[in-house]
């Protein structure tokens, strides 16, 4: 998919070398918002995520290729190079392009690219513009700075699955992993936030880049957001609640005489008028319910009696009175009738690009909705080293003979 119109950030360019999630999602998202990326690869076996399947991109006869769908969650619109950057030659082309760059991002682990001379210092002797975005686990300081670790281990260290499930006590009760992993999302968006604050800064202060020092155990912790600033204010660790909310009540799924729904009432107008839909208005000027703070306080007494009204409705029935009413609330979708909704059909959240392989490949959309820089082009997430003759000759003048030189050397 091809735009003519300018992108936010069509003069940057980004030399990736980060690897999995948690960095590609930070440098898909420059890359959606018009920045050249330039993804390093291993020569040969790539980015780690490429092998993460099934599921796997088929192609044209159905056929499982080595694109698998983790690695196309984060590298659309990104060009592909290999270099070897255990061997001197390859580090040399490596700094070569990262003078070319106004970013440099990695996740490596803490020291490796000191050891290659490809760590701050390193590249900002030769680019002292450079904002270079280090993304680790526990970060580059403290005791667990040395330590590698996954999505699900900062799910776990850093509150989020004391939060996430049932109840102690309740069928299925106990500590629950989000779903995705979720923790090198969040780190992602925030390594793009903070990658372009820093471009902003450099721009706008004498021309001087930055480092900027990312860790999932951080970025998690702060994604908590309300639940962390519940703990920092009374003491007390939120403790799980399943699908009910914290906040306005009530919240949480209920279940119709067929399926179920999410419904949130989350202030007093739209639990009376709640009431009135489920035909029970006393409800509303219950002193146990009347008001917000009482409904928490009597979440126990009020839950049953509500969910004993809702079984009596079918879910469209129930969703349609609720809308016409103004009560926040939908159905419960796996990501097919999510797809398949047409709000989300109409906002355009499934793109469809070419691809080399499998003639064709669906996307997932950048949700972002610019009036003026549209993100509204799209390219597959490219093969392996696809760009690696063309970025080595427009951006360091090579010509054939040398790359042809640098291939049979293992260089690239």
């Amino acid at each position: 998919m091809k735009s003519t119109r300018r992108k936010a950030l069509e003069r940057v360019r980004v030399l990736d070398l980060s690897r999995v999630l948690a960095g590609p999602w930070a440098s898909q998202m420059l890359a959606d918002m018009g920045a050249e990326v330039i993804k390093i690869e291993r020569p040969g076996k790539g980015d780690d995520s490429r092998t993460f399947g099934p599921t796997f991109v088929k192609d044209k006869n159905g056929r499982d290729t080595r694109e698998s769908a983790m690695y196309v969650s984060a590298n659309r619109n990104k060009k592909s190079i290999t270099v070897n950057i255990a061997k001197p030659e390859g580090q040399q082309l490596i700094r070569e392009l990262a003078a070319q760059c106004d970013v440099l991002l990695e996740n490596y682990k803490v020291g490796d690219l000191a050891r290659y001379g490809l760590d701050y210092a390193s590249i900002r002797a030769v680019n002292p513009r450079i904002v270079y975005c280090s993304v680790t686990g526990f970060g580059q300081t403290g005791p667990y700075s040395h330590r590698l670790g996954y999505d699900s281990i900062f799910q776990a260290m850093g509150g989020l699955m004391s939060v996430n499930g049932e109840p102690d006590g309740a069928p299925g009760g106990g500590p629950m992993k989000v779903g995705p992993s979720i923790t090198d999302v969040i780190t992602g968006l925030y390594a793009s936030n903070a990658i372009i604050g820093a471009l902003y800064h450099r721009d706008a202060d004498h021309g001087v880049g930055q480092y900027i020092d990312m860790a999932l155990l951080d970025s998690v912790i702060a994604a908590l957001s309300h639940y962390t600033a519940d703990y920092l204010i009374s003491g007390v660790p939120p403790f799980r609640r399943g699908t009910e909310g914290n906040g306005g009540m009530p919240s949480q799924m209920f279940h119709c005489a067929d399926n179920p729904i999410m419904l949130v009432a989350g202030n007093d107008g739209q639990f009376k008028r709640l009431c009135e839909v489920l035909q029970h208005p006393e409800l509303a000027v219950d002193e146990r319910f009347a008001i917000n703070v009482n409904r928490v306080k009597n979440r126990n007494e009020m839950t049953p009696i509500l969910a004993g009204l809702m079984r009596q409705w079918k879910q469209q029935d129930l969703l349609a009175a609720l809308d016409k009413a103004d009560v926040p609330a939908g159905p419960i979708y796996n990501l097919k009738q999510a797809f398949d909704d047409p709000q989300v059909k109409q906002r355009g959240l499934e793109v469809e690009v070419p691809h080399p392989l499998s003639g064709s490949i669906k996307l997932s959309a950048n949700p972002i909705r610019y009036s003026e820089t549209p993100i509204d082009a799209y390219a597959a997430p490219p093969l392996l080293g696809a760009h690696t003759d063309a970025v080595l000759k427009d951006l360091l003048n090579l010509d054939e003979a040398r790359i042809a030189k640098l291939r049979t050397e293992g260089i690239i």
